[in-house]
């Protein structure tokens, strides 16, 4: 996330949950390396309206999905508040190295390095299941058009996406695939 592409907080938004996100979003520059401006979603996560209007406005978007991915970490809040709202499972979609294998496995860039996403290879059968992606902010895009895609390797169908914060300069949007797409705050 580039310092020179994004406002500061107070941008307003076309909708209440959005303006109660932004006003609750804590920014930091040069994290986590120089040039990048870091937007952290904790304050709204621990609010507990404002945690809640993120899980049913993101809950909305999902009807159509019988599981529920959040990437990790903030995804997996955010995945576990909406599945329980909709009444399906959760996947985890775990960073590299965080499951034991077998895996399925993508590797992504994102805007200061590389990464790879993974989820379980058995145990766990995803073929024909209709996925609803979450994660917290949406950037370049990488991580989310990764999951996307190993999900769909695995079998599944990506039915929709959403992500609480959508920075637009970068252009993460026209990354994703053919699903819906939707973000509660664009700045």
């Amino acid at each position: 996330m580039m310092a020179e592409h994004i406002p500061g907080p107070g941008r307003e938004t076309a909708n209440p949950v959005g303006d109660l996100v932004a006003g609750l979003t804590r920014w930091r520059d040069d994290f986590p390396a120089p040039g990048v401006r870091f937007a952290d979603l904790t304050p709204v996560f621990a609010d507990a309206r404002g945690f809640r209007a993120v899980i049913e406005t993101l809950a909305g978007h999902g009807a159509r999905a019988d599981l529920v991915a959040g990437i990790d970490a903030r995804g997996f809040l955010l995945g576990a508040g909406v599945a329980a709202l909709l009444g399906t499972g959760v996947l985890a979609v775990r960073k590299g190295g965080k499951l034991p294998p077998p895996v399925h496995a993508r590797e992504y860039t994102l805007e200061y390095g590389s990464a790879t996403v993974e989820i379980p290879a058995d145990g766990l059968d995803i073929a024909g299941r209709r996925i609803f992606l979450l994660d917290d902010v949406l950037a370049t895009g990488g991580t989310l058009a990764a999951a996307a895609d190993l999900l769909t390797s695995a079998g599944a169908t990506v039915v929709a996406a959403s992500v609480v914060l959508e920075i637009e300069a970068l252009g993460g949007r026209r990354n994703q695939g053919d699903y819906a797409f939707t973000s509660i705050v664009r700045v």
